[in-house]
């Protein structure tokens, strides 16, 4: 649990927290594999999310899960690039919140082992990321605005 004057001040950076969905490089699960390492080659992300026709989140896509069908035992070959679609190769088991319904605790602790959350509404609807990096600012946020906005004292070592 969260110490309330530190959950304070995090809430104060949170809705920066956000990366909306307009400004988020994706891919949709139906389109063919070229046009995914196309788009992953020039964002230069490591991971984006996969939508589906109703934008919701149904995968995740890295460069590394395209070019792994692109290499045999002793060549690399460009046609499973042409041959398969995005949901052929996309990650299907991965976490993604409701912001509205995430405590900041649990985001926390799922950032731990992702750069980065799918954030969906209601409807599984895409809206954007919640990023490690935006959290990691609104630590730094805090521990340089913590003594001003509270009085700090040692307790008594036992």
């Amino acid at each position: 649990m969260f110490s309330p004057a530190i959950q304070k001040l995090i809430e104060e950076k949170s809705g920066s927290f956000l990366v909306p969905a307009s400004r988020i490089a994706f891919v949709q699960d139906d389109n063919p594999l070229y046009h995914a390492f196309l788009i992953l080659t020039k964002v230069k992300y490591s991971k984006i999310p996969v939508l589906d026709k109703k934008r919701r989140v149904v995968g995740l896509l890295s460069l590394a899960m395209i070019t792994d069908k692109m290499l045999t035992t002793d060549t690399i070959s460009i046609d499973p690039l042409n041959e398969l679609k995005v949901k052929d190769v996309m990650q299907t088991d991965f976490d993604k919140i409701n912001f509205v319904d995430t405590t900041l605790e649990t985001q926390l602790h799922l950032l731990i082992d992702n750069a980065f959350l799918p954030v969906v509404d209601d409807n599984g609807v895409f809206q954007g990321l919640l990023t490690r990096r935006e959290w990691i600012k609104a630590f730094n946020y805090v521990t340089h605005t913590f003594e001003s906005n509270y009085q700090v004292r040692k307790i008594k070592e036992k």
